[in-house]
């Protein structure tokens, strides 16, 4: 996460704060408060094999320590690092949490 994000999500969460206080309070129904929920999400990107080896890196684990954060194999995140295969569904969605929230995300 770069140092521009976090004015965004500051702010999204004062928004999604006071939402789910209208929300609490009747003033806003369920749909609305879907969409306010769906903002706040942790966007999802495509990761290339040298994002996950820096992203490993930066969160100081090896190949095996990140693997059982993320309930893969060692040799899965070894395929990832080397471009022979890419993570998707909830492996992409942890890459994101720990890419923007460190891996204590997902501990």
């Amino acid at each position: 996460m770069n140092g521009d994000d976090e004015p965004r999500e500051s702010i999204l969460a004062v928004v999604h704060e006071t939402a789910l206080g209208l929300y609490d309070a009747g003033v806003i129904d369920k749909q609305t408060m879907r969409e306010f929920d769906e903002l706040c999400l942790t966007p999802v990107h495509d990761f290339t094999a040298e994002d996950i080896r820096s992203l490993r890196e930066r969160v100081h684990v090896s190949q095996s320590v990140f693997a059982q954060h993320l309930n893969v194999n060692k040799s899965l995140v070894s395929q990832w690092e080397r471009g022979e295969k890419r993570p998707s569904g909830p492996s992409l969605k942890l890459h994101a949490l720990v890419e923007k929230n460190g891996l204590a995300a997902i501990m």
